[in-house]
């Protein structure tokens, strides 16, 4: 009798199981999101990837996260060359919703108008995260 080993379905397109993610996701975007709360990050690194600053903004009562003007401020005054958005769904689900995808080519829009890069929008769940650009939407 010959033995086969159980066949498991593929990822999603974009999705990066908690196990196999980067640094960058492990130890720097991921300790700063809470289980029950929707919190959107803006990191900005130099052309040299380090990182220049790391805005914060608390999701709604409603559960969505709005972009303030300040944290697009404060971000942009670090001038940065790439921006990386990252948020939580508490949902647990790792798909971007169309309000996301919508904020992500909006924000990419903007920011190339201004020279700066968006390299990813991570959305985070306990079991890993979805990646934009790895999901070929950037």
């Amino acid at each position: 009798m010959t033995r086969y080993d159980p066949i498991e379905a593929p990822a999603a397109p974009g999705f990066v199981p908690r196990d196999e993610e980067e640094e960058l996701a492990r130890l720097l975007l991921r300790p700063c999101f809470s289980a029950d709360a929707e919190t959107l990050l803006i990191a900005g690194f130099d052309p040299f990837d380090r990182l220049l600053c790391l805005e914060r903004a608390e999701g709604h009562r409603n559960g969505r996260c709005v972009i303030p003007p300040r944290s697009w401020r404060a971000a942009l005054d670090a001038k940065p060359a790439q921006i990386v958005l990252a948020h939580n769904h508490p949902s647990g689900i790792a798909r971007p919703s169309d309000a996301d995808l919508t904020v992500t080519r909006e924000s990419a829009r903007f920011l190339t108008l201004l020279g700066v890069t968006l390299s990813d929008h991570l959305i985070f769940t306990a079991e890993g995260h979805f990646s934009f650009w790895r999901a070929g939407l950037l």
